[in-house]
């Protein structure tokens, strides 16, 4: 009986040994910095058939894995507003086609250097030029490049090779042996058809969408929520798949059709879970793809294609961005981002495979140039910094920190900075600023302001800035670190100036005093004592009642502190008000007056209490 129980039940080893295998890898690639992409494709190869062989149809678990590339590009459809979308045309149907056609034409050509036939050359070079959206889309989000300019024409590039699979379908179609027999009639009505699905989904997005979450969000069901978000991903991208068109194009324009509305955020809370997930899932099916005997038995082949392809695609990549007016700087990145093949050449070997062009042979082995390729980019990214070229910082215009004389010296003209020397410049007094950092110096002579450049780290540059002559020195830069560092200068080569320091917080603050800073002030300690004021008065606290809180929030805060000058950072705890409950409470402010009863009833009964009091005194 138990036997039987156990056959019918659910096999959990290989649901198990996923999410093991992820849990783990992906950690260790982070932390040794190889990033999460390369963790999940070596989870892949180590449980898939050609590892420990825990799956065997590793195909299976790839086409359901392809979802988190669907979902992915829905949630990017719905950052991609209509108006923001059409603004970017000129770079989806401009650049994508460019870069698409002239990287075609390479490596085309590079396979009929290896003596390959035409369509068989055609055929691998195409899929090779149709980039990873997987890849690509991980790594911008890793970097936080997504919304960046060198970013949005990146996913530009993607949608445009998203659309191309149609037309690279069709030439298959066109270049198969036999392709004769294919009418003229039968390519228009194939087109036809992915027109029509697209205008269908169109107009279903435009007018039924928005209604039908309307209807459910009155329902208050918030699973029936989640499971109409994922309906309209996967309804989308099936819809497209029918017509002809890829899955991803599908789930992408009902992610902008749904961008407008108002159920965007919650659509893509709901979908954020499951693209993550299956997203990862992917990478680990492409790694359970890769058939090591294939690449043993053809490891010369395998090893000059990849690096022939992706050196190829690359150069292409950097001419195209180049002759576009891109920086040196942008076209390399993107040349190595974009330089893999993806997934949506798998579909397009397989559909030359089915027309008789390549071989079942063929097939894989182009499959393993795409793979390898995938591994390689999160490699060649890490060697990206050592190969871009350093930021030059361009003083055209701004004047170098030189024999300043005011009488205070302000080092940093940041957020605070600028507030901070606004009564001083009020009072008439004069100031001398430094700041390294071009752009904002370059701003703020816009708005009136004579900002020098120079590191205030640098002692030759503090000699400069005149910080021997200046009656008071301000530090207002961001970091506490940096702050500390001009702190130490100060004292030990003007040690007769006056320092007034910005902190970043407690521990900052005391560093600075023991670096004999005369004041400093924790960044945020104002601000959130006035912020807390506020609310206060917000509840009907009376103004002076919550003045006079205030004041001694800051008589406790001053008592912390001095006590964690003495004794570290967890000395004076007992200073601070927690929100756990003790045995007796004590008041936060000490009362203005002694207490006193309010009825004759109750003074009378304090006046009891008390001459029972002093007689257990007087007796005690």
């Amino acid at each position: 009986m138990a036997a039987e129980a156990a056959h019918h039940g659910v096999d959990l080893v290989p649901v198990v040994a996923l999410l093991a295998a992820g849990v783990i890898a992906v950690p260790i690639f982070k932390r040794i910095g190889l990033g999460s992409i390369l963790g999940y494709l070596a989870a892949g190869l180590v449980i898939g058939p050609f590892g420990l062989g825990i799956f065997s149809e590793a195909g299976d678990i790839l086409s359901v894995a392809e979802l988190g590339v669907v979902m992915f590009l829905f949630i990017i459809g719905l950052e991609m507003r209509p108006t923001r979308l059409w603004s970017m045309r000129k770079q989806i149907f401009g650049l994508g086609v460019m870069q698409v056609g002239f990287c075609a034409a390479l490596l085309t050509a590079a396979g009929l250097a290896g003596g390959f036939p035409v369509a068989q050359a055609f055929v691998a070079g195409a899929g090779f030029v149709l980039t990873s959206t997987a890849v690509v889309m991980q790594v911008l989000e890793e970097r936080g490049e997504m919304g960046s300019e060198s970013g949005q024409r990146m996913i530009s590039i993607l949608l445009l090779e998203d659309l191309a699979i149609v037309p690279l379908l069709a030439l298959v179609v066109f270049l198969a042996p036999g392709a004769e027999t294919t009418t003229l009639s039968d390519r228009a009505i194939s087109v036809g058809i992915g027109l029509a699905s697209i205008a269908a989904l169109v107009g279903a997005g435009l007018f039924l969408l928005n209604p039908l979450f309307r209807i459910l969000a009155d329902a208050r069901a918030r699973e029936v929520m989640t499971a109409a978000a994922l309906l309209v991903v996967l309804g989308s991208a099936y819809a497209l798949q029918l017509g002809g068109l890829s899955m991803a194009m599908g789930a992408f324009l009902a992610g902008v059709l749904l961008s407008e509305s108002t159920f965007r955020h919650q659509l893509e809370a709901d979908v954020e879970p499951f693209r993550g997930i299956l997203l990862g899932l992917f990478f680990m099916a492409v790694g359970m793809s890769l058939d090591l005997s294939v690449v043993a038995a053809n490891w010369r082949l395998v090893a000059i294609y990849v690096a022939a392809y992706m050196i190829v695609k690359a150069i292409g990549i950097y001419a195209v961005a180049r002759f576009l007016k891109a920086s040196h700087r942008d076209a390399l990145e993107r040349a190595f981002v974009m330089a893999q093949g993806g997934e949506f050449a798998f579909v397009l070997y397989s559909a030359a495979q089915q027309v008789g062009i390549i071989d079942g042979q063929a097939n894989a082995v182009l499959t393993a140039i795409i793979i390898i390729s995938m591994v390689l980019t999160p490699l060649a990214m890490l060697f990206l910094p050592y190969l871009l070229p350093k930021d030059e910082i361009s003083l055209d215009g701004i004047e170098k920190a030189d024999g300043l004389t005011g009488s205070v010296l302000v080092i940093g003209f940041g957020r605070f900075g600028q507030i901070a020397s606004q009564p001083l410049l009020l009072r008439g007094i004069d100031v001398s600023i430094i700041d390294n950092d071009v752009e904002m110096i370059q701003a703020a002579s816009s708005f009136g302001f004579k900002v020098y450049y120079g590191d205030g780290t640098r002692l030759d540059i503090l000699h400069a800035a005149g910080a021997g002559r200046a009656q008071a020195v301000l530090i207002c830069v961001d970091k506490g670190e940096t702050a500390v560092r001009i702190a130490e200068h100060l004292r030990a080569e003007f040690p007769m100036a006056t320092v007034l320091a910005r902190a970043y917080d407690r521990g900052i603050a005391m560093q600075l005093v023991n670096e004999g800073v005369e004041f400093q002030l924790r960044e945020t300690f104002e601000s959130a004592l006035a912020f807390g004021k506020a609310t206060m008065e917000r509840l009907g606290i009376d103004p002076e009642e919550a003045a006079e809180t205030i004041e001694d929030v800051r008589r406790r805060d001053a008592a912390r502190f001095e006590a964690q000058l003495a004794g570290g950072l967890q000395a004076g705890r007992g200073f601070m008000k927690g929100n756990i409950a003790v045995p007796v409470p004590t008041p936060l402010a000490t009362p203005k007056q002694t207490g006193r009863a309010l009825t004759k009833e109750t003074a009378d009964v304090l006046a009891t209490k008390t001459a029972v009091s002093a007689d257990d005194d007087a007796t005690g």
